[in-house]
């Protein structure tokens, strides 16, 4: 809750208020400007979930043991950084409006 007693729960603090004018200027048409935001952070999430796995492959082993498993400290920093990264769609909108997204419409061709 607020301090000023409204009924209104506060935002949470990484919420952007976005302009709707300003995701389509460069389409036109505001489904096709969150078709392509949502392919990239598609593409971003499938990356970093890549690159996740890979560093935590490095720690598997076929005998692990219940101990092993929790004092692993190198693979919990590892997950947290991960955690602290940018959501994906965040990270899609923001290249989108920076004009950092190369995209086609095969129809409008």
């Amino acid at each position: 809750m607020t301090a000023n007693n409204s009924n209104k729960p506060a935002p949470a603090s990484s919420t952007v208020t976005r302009d709707l004018r300003e995701l389509d200027t460069k389409t036109q048409n505001i489904y096709e400007s969150l078709v392509i935001m949502s392919k990239r952070a598609n593409q971003i999430s499938n990356n970093i979930k890549e690159e996740l796995h890979q560093k935590l492959s490095e720690f598997a082993s076929s005998s692990d043991n219940l101990e092993e498993v929790f004092e692993n400290r190198e693979q919990i920093e590892i997950s947290k950084h991960y955690e602290k990264l940018p959501k994906p769609s965040l990270v899609a909108v923001q290249e989108f409006l920076d004009g950092k997204v190369y995209y086609r419409n095969p129809t409008k061709e």
